[in-house]
């Protein structure tokens, strides 16, 4: 494999939008690469997520590490630093912001991120070798660091060649624009639309502003659920409002450990749609019982109904991880939720318990009923048709 540090000393160097669309290209290359993946190692496991191939999804993972190594060598070896110096310019140009020193330990990881993977290149192991496999491996967390997260580098580039007007209103026509809106919210009519945040740390979002059946889209600052936002821009339509304010910066994340090309291995688990079967295929009780059981089962491999109560658990974090009044009211009711679901699962559980220690069986009565009839031998003679009934006759 061949590796090029960094442009050749008599090309130009690349603009901030070519650096921020090599890490782009980079990006896109490693998604395809994990969905790739993703199809492999499913093709390794049961039904219920077990690997039941090892050799094969072993396999896979080799593939996956050396086609990522070669991705960053195509589209971001030559261009890290500079997109990495770039990014930093950027950030050092920025107004205090809660999210920038966060940003800055993030280009630090990628920093070390590239130097790990330009040392590897530097000195490659021996092609097809069980080394070289072992150092395609050692890289993949690196590698999986600039697919998670370069998109804040990328964006702090494009930063430098941020061509967004800015068009304030006065102090009168902002106080007018925000006391028509807030009416408008009082009577329903403001359609909130699209929310981002600002380089400055605070979120923008795009609304429609109904009045007189007209509808003017108006920009917001602050949040729309508390008092104290106001009306920074008014435009004639979204595309206008999108050249005119300040452009989104990346967005976060509800858990800064989680990485989509690094996830955990599924733990095996059991369909709704399977334990229902298992119901209606049983015969005893304890048939249904242990499918009652299954879909209450903690731990490891939890049951539908405890992963439920984990999902509504999760999304009551993201919406309290959002910050806003809204937020915070649904993070409450999905904790309610996920209360409800509590009681309900020790219920079913009780009940289940009850269903086992019935000891009984369907009863034989209960006859399963043929999908298809059986047909005659072919020397056999068919049975003769049921006499007709003779005519009725008719009696004035």
């Amino acid at each position: 494999m061949t590796h090029t540090s960094s442009p050749a000393p008599d090309s130009p160097l690349p603009t901030a939008p070519a650096l921020a669309s090599k890490a782009r290209d980079f990006r896109l290359r490693m998604a395809v690469i994990d969905c790739e993946t993703d199809a492999a190692l499913d093709m390794t496991r049961d039904r219920y997520g077990r690997t039941v191939h090892a050799d094969a999804a072993a396999a896979a993972r080799v593939h996956r590490d050396k086609a990522a190594l070669e991705a960053y060598t195509t589209h971001l070896a030559p261009h890290a630093e500079a997109l990495l110096d770039a990014a930093r310019l950027a950030l050092d140009e920025l107004p205090p912001a809660r999210h920038l020193t966060g940003w800055r330990a993030v280009l630090d990881g990628l920093a070390s991120s590239a130097a790990e993977i330009r040392r590897a290149l530097n000195r490659p192991a021996a092609p097809g070798s069980p080394a070289e496999r072992a150092q395609h491996a050692a890289l993949w967390p690196h590698l999986t660091t600039w697919a998670d997260h370069s998109p804040i580098a990328s964006n702090l580039a494009d930063q430098c060649d941020d061509q967004h007007h800015r068009v304030p209103l006065t102090d009168e026509e902002q106080q007018l624009w925000t006391d028509r809106a807030q009416a408008a919210q009082t009577r329903g009519a403001l359609e909130l639309t699209e929310s981002w945040y600002a380089a400055d740390g605070q979120p923008i979002t795009l609304a429609y502003l109904v009045e007189d059946d007209n509808s003017t889209v108006v920009a917001l600052r602050g949040d729309p659920g508390m008092p104290g936002w106001q009306v920074i821009g008014h435009f004639a339509h979204e595309y206008e409002a999108g050249k005119a304010l300040p452009a989104p910066v990346p967005p976060g994340v509800l858990r800064s450990d989680i990485s989509r090309f690094n996830r955990p291995a599924p733990a095996p688990e059991m369909s709704l749609q399977d334990l229902i079967r298992d119901v209606v295929e049983g015969h005893s009780a304890g048939d249904a019982s242990n499918a009652l059981l299954g879909a209450v089962q903690r731990g490891y491999a939890a049951g539908p109904m405890v992963r439920l109560q984990e999902l509504l658990e999760t999304s009551g974090q993201f919406a309290s991880a959002l910050e806003t009044v809204q937020g915070r009211q649904i993070a409450a009711r999905l904790s309610a939720l996920g209360r409800q679901i509590e009681f309900l699962t020790r219920e079913v559980e009780e009940a289940a318990e009850d269903l086992g220690a019935t000891v009984a069986v369907l009863p034989p009565h209960r006859a399963p009923v043929l999908r298809t009839r059986p047909r005659p031998a072919v020397d056999t003679t068919p049975p003769a048709p049921p006499p007709r009934a003779s005519a009725t006759a008719r009696h004035r």
